[in-house]
């Protein structure tokens, strides 16, 4: 197939939405797809492959980090028309999920969307003193659902939700995969650790609680950050490596200094991607106190990497970080920080917690994934024209469009 995935997030970007566009895009590739990228421009964006095709956008006026693209030209739909999609596959709701929506009716080809957000989560970025009801957001996200073909929900959760918008369309829960190779122990030597700690002053010995993501209100690092003066006083050299960056970053390391923790909370800033893998060989253990996540790809990121999760009770993740077997749940601060001590000073149980965190990931391996995307994608396709089953629906295709330029723009 030519597939079409539109999105208003992509690299240089580091999330997990890019994490599963990424590994989406690498699957249905090494499956014999012909896979294209429409995204928006970004001024750090470089050597792009020739099949990542860029809109222009402007910074979105509410979120400095995120910019919103132009979603039409001609001379955009024209290059699409050339490509031949027989699918698109939008990832976002907004400008580029727009502009998928526009060009999937244009071409009268199928459109699928697969839910990253729940944007009910997120308003008070927007409202700004308006009153914007979360209602907005479900209304919004309903529209944009039951106008695609097919929804990917990536849990159970997820999958709730939306229905519970009153979403109709046929709704498939494929978990994202991860590519584990980045974050493998086995890949990094101790000097590579070493020379990470000493970039950020951390003693060598030090127990390591780290958290990796958008340093933001909704992912609530201030639990994390507020269970640190109890777990100081029984172990006064753990330290809390944040790694990433966005809004509140400075409010953050005010309540790590009103609290007289800032010794022991380091931030990191944001880290390259592709360095991402060793960042998380840091750690002793990871947290996150977030139950905005639809998903939570970070935990398995550092099972991947033989890390104990310790989280927040949450649906996101129920079945998958489960208690006393590769990591640890908590409700309150203070079981939070019974928690880190309980895994941070007992080495016996915090390895056999890292053992079954690897077993844990198998059945999110990106194989797997790609193969249930792909599985969803022909059933919806057969839906769409009318066939009855995969022997009648063929495909005859050759690469339609190649570009020499290898950072484009629409």
């Amino acid at each position: 197939m030519n597939i079409g995935i539109f999105s208003d997030t992509y690299s240089p970007q580091v999330n997990g939405v890019v994490s599963s566009i990424l590994t989406l895009e690498k699957k249905l590739r090494e499956q014999g797809h012909n896979v294209y990228i429409f995204t928006i421009s970004h001024p750090q964006a470089e050597h792009d492959s020739p099949f990542v095709y860029r809109m222009a956008s402007v910074p979105f006026v509410f979120l400095k980090d995120h910019r919103v693209g132009i979603v039409y030209s001609n001379k955009a739909v024209h290059k699409i028309k050339r490509l031949k999609l027989d699918l698109i596959l939008s990832q976002t709701e907004f400008s580029m999920g727009i502009f998928a929506r526009m060009m999937a009716k244009k071409l009268d080809v199928p459109i699928i969307h697969t839910y990253h957000t729940v944007y009910e989560d997120y308003m008070h970025y927007i409202s700004k003193g308006i009153d914007l009801s979360p209602r907005i957001a479900r209304k919004y996200s309903k529209s944009f659902c039951n106008h695609v073909d097919g929804v990917v929900a990536p849990t159970k959760k997820t999958e709730k939700l939306l229905k519970s918008y009153g979403v109709q369309k046929p709704i498939r829960i494929i978990p994202t995969g991860i590519d584990f190779t980045p974050f493998k122990p086995e890949n990094y030597s101790e000097k590579d650790i070493d020379r990470l700690k000493e970039i950020f002053n951390i003693p060598p010995n030090d127990p390591i609680i780290l958290f990796i993501g958008r340093v933001a209100k909704e992912k609530s690092i201030d639990f994390l950050i507020k269970a640190m003066p109890q777990l100081l006083t029984q172990i006064p050299d753990a330290k809390l490596v944040i790694v990433g960056d966005g809004p509140i970053r400075l409010e953050l390391e005010e309540l790590a200094q009103n609290l007289g923790v800032r010794n022991a909370v380091i931030f990191t800033g944001m880290q390259p991607w592709n360095t991402i893998g060793r960042m998380y060989q840091l750690g002793d253990v990871f947290v996150s106190a977030s139950v905005t996540e639809t998903q939570g790809l970070t935990f398995a990121e550092a099972m991947a990497a033989a890390l104990p999760v310790i989280a927040r009770e949450d649906e996101s993740i129920a079945g998958f970080v489960r208690d006393g077997y590769n990591g640890q749940l908590f409700h309150t601060i203070d079981e939070l920080s019974k928690a880190l001590y309980q895994i941070l000073s007992n080495e016996a149980y915090r390895k056999q917690l890292s053992q079954n965190a690897i077993h844990s990931i198998k059945p999110l391996s990106a194989e797997t994934f790609g193969h249930h995307a792909e599985v969803f994608y022909e059933e919806i396709l057969q839906t769409y024209h009318g066939l009855e089953n995969k022997a009648t629906h063929k495909h005859h295709f050759k690469l339609p469009f190649k570009k020499s330029k290898k950072n484009s723009s629409l």
